[in-house]
């Protein structure tokens, strides 16, 4: 199946394997990735005021041309998803947004928040399936103990995200299960990692990554798992900074698919 897809910047200049990992598992999975054409940054911070449209122009445009292809839309990147999803939730939702979004950018041919957004991690449960991602393992984790982190963005606000359980999510866990890792169950998975303020006020942010990483190490995780670029940055760079390694979810998953070991080969 053929779905439309959102890398963003984050994925294309600092984590591009992780934007390798994502295609080449997809590829083994059997799912094709396709690129939006001349895609733009989406801005990385949902425009929380009304009269913001400038910032909301890009990620219409990305919506817009998945829409024409009748495709749903993927990304990895949790930002990247979070500003898609609520920037097509007004497109649905907001005749003041939508007209004056549409009069800009082609009145002609009007956006109305038709494509479906779908995170990754979505596709991997609700499009594949975890059993089938089981089936496809080459190289299980063999209970490795891992902590997953779902951060702010991919939970809240549940009625736009509508991703998960926003007070007791379970994908991340699932998704570790599916290819033999062992899940760590502890207390500050949801909590903000204070990434957004890390320029602001570096200690705040600091504490706040070292207390979810703190709680984590206290219920015996080997590793983290994160599904955010900025997470993962924030916590391997103002938080403990342990030997306790932060994933992006990707990677665990291209290890056990075997795309890390052909990647060796060559």
């Amino acid at each position: 199946m053929v779905y439309s897809y959102y890398p963003g910047c984050t994925l294309k200049a600092k984590a591009k394997k992780l934007d390798r990992y994502a295609r080449e598992c997809a590829h083994i999975l059997e799912i094709e990735l396709e690129e939006i054409e001349n895609w733009q940054c989406c801005g990385g911070v949902y425009p929380g005021m009304a009269d913001e449209l400038a910032t909301r122009l890009s990620p219409v445009r990305a919506l817009r041309e998945a829409g024409e292809k009748k495709q749903d839309l993927v990304t990895v990147c949790s930002a990247c998803h979070h500003v898609l999803k609520r920037v097509n939730e007004d497109m649905k939702t907001s005749g003041e947004i939508r007209q004056k979004i549409n009069a800009y950018l082609e009145p002609e041919n009007g956006y109305e928040g038709e494509t479906k957004v779908i995170h990754y991690l979505e596709l991997l449960r609700d499009r594949i399936g975890f059993d089938r991602i089981k089936e496809k393992v080459k190289h299980p984790l063999n209970g490795k103990k891992i902590a997953p982190y779902y951060g702010c963005l991919l939970l809240r606000p549940f009625q736009v995200m509508n991703f998960d359980d926003p007070e007791n999510p379970s994908i991340m866990e699932e998704f570790l299960l599916a290819i033999g890792a062992q899940p760590v169950h502890y207390a500050l998975k949801n909590e903000c990692c204070g990434g957004y303020v890390t320029v602001e006020d570096e200690k705040f942010a600091s504490e706040k990554s070292s207390s979810i990483m703190e709680a984590a190490m206290d219920q015996g995780a080997k590793g983290m798992i994160t599904a955010c670029p900025l997470c993962k940055y924030n916590l391997e760079n103002g938080g403990l900074k342990e030997d306790i390694p932060v994933y992006y979810f990707t990677e665990l998953l291209a290890e056990a698919l075997g795309v890390k070991e052909q990647e060796e080969g060559t």
